[in-house]
């Protein structure tokens, strides 16, 4: 059976283009079309599991006094209310970084007027930085090859961007596409000199990605591309049998990276976004994942069926596709692949990224070890599966210090109730109050990367992804971390809040409300949910949540149970994959969670972000 349920794709079937592609010289694969391996980006340590790891530079590099900051913001729908939230928090980070705070013994902090000397009896937590690099990018990566996101600012190709707000762009250091902080007029030409008109310049930029990007959010690949894909290509072209081919080399996009990212840099990579990544893998069928229509038609585009193992254990070889062939020794009697293609209800295009093993056999997104191996290896992949030098670490000359795996931090500001990454007080409820106890020990705020790795957040909100949250024991123990198009149950471990049913009060469960009824099984439940600043009225708005009266959605009801077409709250996805990039990353990776608790914007992660600079900058 072809992928097509009994159709053909360019007259080719699945087990043809994968001997094609082997032909091709693309790699070694594993069973199927779609394997794992070096070609489908994978880092050249090969595996799955573990950190670090591979051909990490051997040697401690000392501490380095530049920083390159990357901010990684997702422009798809509903993330206007967002973006401003964050541009205040990246620029007080900025800040930070520019005039740092001063600490007393006690670990408190005190600020040191106009950046001069700190009080007596503190120090400054770390030097001022003179040399910083301000980058922004969006998620939109375009179709990769489908017939959706095909408008020109839904596909930034991992470019950095200097929209404004309002229409316009922002002027940039040099016209290079980035700003600059270079208070001493050292470069050459000087880069910006004024702390007020440099977090103008960046929040302007924040807020000018709009919200017209491609809905199907790279966050991952994004950056991957923008700072270490080894050859990233230019442009996307079907050919004659209807595979994705990747056609020449971004230029543009390298000669962005040579000038933004030195390799003394402390690099900061820094993500915001309120769904799960969804870095489709480019080249071969994978663009399947996005399609819309049938080719050359206007009729609906399903995939195949699943086939029967992968309903209790996706991670089966057994687990394919119906357009596949099925696996050596698998038992063919209960595939539902004379039932043809999944029908609407069970693939709308909204949620083509989830679960997507269990659900159509294939595995569609680039592996999160990818993104793992091109953070801390020495050594990737290039589009051909050739190992080749990481672009992250390599070194300007033999007398340069130069960035090693430790100078590499990724913030993740997801989908994932803050109170999962709350520090805790002595009654064991989350307390984001950053003051100290009687005996002088840091309480409150979010939790530090080493905290996190060692607290046990990540089973709390992460499970076992691996197991693909079959099984109770792979699933998270937070509730409202599970990824799901069906209501919800269960109790939030941490304030004993149960989720409640759809149609309950606004006020039932202090994180998401209450669950929703999804008629056409379009979208996933929330994570987590905060209210607007400003409502927004939706009436007849099919890009929004509260565009039709008869919904039961907690983001579009009155404190008086009601429901209607203004959206009163923002919300937010389980952020699994990104999630799952953290805790592989260790204490290189921070968390904070894009619904913020009242009154505090994303300000509690920036402290635990100094901190961590801080030994880095010393």
């Amino acid at each position: 059976m072809s992928f097509l349920s009994s159709r053909t794709c360019g007259a080719v079937t699945f087990a043809a283009l994968a001997v094609a592609a082997l032909a091709a010289g693309c790699g070694a694969r594993d069973s199927g079309l779609f394997g794992r391996g070096a070609s489908s980006g994978q880092g050249a340590s090969g595996g799955e599991g573990g950190g670090g790891g591979g051909g990490a530079p051997p040697v401690e590099p000392p501490a380095l006094e530049r920083v390159d900051l990357l901010l990684v913001v997702d422009n798809s729908g509903t993330m206007d209310d967002k973006h401003g939230i964050f541009a205040r928090a990246a620029q007080s980070f900025v800040e930070a970084l520019i005039a740092p705070p001063c600490q007393k013994d006690d670990g408190s902090y005190v600020d040191a007027s106009d950046g001069g000397d700190c009080p007596s009896g503190s120090t400054r937590l770390f030097e001022p930085v003179t040399d910083l690099h301000l980058g922004v990018i969006t998620t939109s990566l375009g179709s990769h090859g489908a017939d959706t996101c095909l408008e020109a600012r839904q596909n930034d190709r991992g470019h950095l961007v200097n929209f404004a707000l309002g229409g316009g762009t922002v002027p940039t250091y040099a016209d290079l596409g980035f700003l600059a902080w270079d208070p001493h007029g050292t470069e050459s030409p000087p880069g910006e000199t004024n702390l007020e008109g440099l977090g103008a310049s960046l929040g302007n930029i924040v807020m000018g990605v709009g919200q017209t990007g491609c809905g199907f959010e790279a966050t991952h690949e994004s950056w991957y591309r923008f700072l270490i894909e080894p050859d990233p290509h230019e442009s996307i072209a079907l050919t004659p049998s209807g595979e994705a081919s990747l056609v020449g080399t971004d230029e543009a996009l390298l000669a962005q990276r040579g000038e933004f990212l030195r390799p003394d840099s402390l690099l900061i990579v820094v993500t915001l976004t309120d769904e799960n990544d969804c870095s489709v893998r480019d080249g071969s069928l994978y663009y399947y994942a996005l399609q819309r229509l049938e080719s050359g038609t206007m009729t609906p585009f399903h995939l195949p069926r699943a086939r029967a193992a992968c309903a209790t254990d996706p991670s089966s070889s057994c687990c394919r596709s119906c357009g596949q062939s099925p696996g050596a020794g698998c038992d063919e009697s209960l595939d539902p692949c004379d039932l043809g293609a999944l029908p609407a209800g069970q693939d709308h295009i909204n949620v083509r990224c989830w679960d997507q093993k269990r659900r159509f056999g294939i595995d569609f997104l680039q592996p999160v070890a990818r993104y793992r191996d091109g953070l801390t290896n020495a050594q990737v992949a290039d589009r051909n599966g050739n190992v080749v030098p990481n672009p992250l670490f390599a070194a300007a000359d033999d007398a340069s210090p130069t960035r090693g795996p430790e100078h590499v931090l990724h913030v993740s500001i997801v989908g994932v109730p803050w109170q999962d990454l709350a520090r805790q007080n002595a009654q064991g409820q989350p307390d984001l109050d950053l003051g100290l106890d009687a005996v002088g020990q840091k309480v409150g705020g979010f939790r530090s990367g080493a905290e996190l790795a060692e607290s046990g957040v990540y089973d709390l909100v992460l499970g076992d992804p691996s197991k693909y949250h079959t099984s109770p024991d792979a699933r998270p123990t937070d509730p409202l971390m599970l990824e799901s198009i069906e209501p919800r149950s269960g109790t939030h471990p941490i304030t004993g809040e149960k989720l409640a049913p759809p149609g309950s009060p606004i006020t039932a469960n202090s994180i998401n409300g209450h669950e929703r009824t999804i008629a056409d099984n379009s979208s996933l439940q929330y994570a987590c949910i905060f209210p607007l600043a400003m409502p927004r009225d939706c009436a007849g708005l099919n890009d929004c949540p509260c565009g039709q009266p008869n919904n039961t959605d907690p983001v579009c009801q009155a404190d008086d149970g009601s429901f209607g077409t203004t959206q009163l709250r923002a919300s937010a996805y389980p952020g699994i994959r990104h999630l799952e990039l953290a805790r592989s990353l260790d204490d290189r990776a921070l968390v904070g969670s894009i619904c913020p608790a009242p009154e505090q914007g994303f300000g509690p992660l920036v402290r635990p972000l100094l901190e961590t600079v801080a030994p880095l900058l010393q």
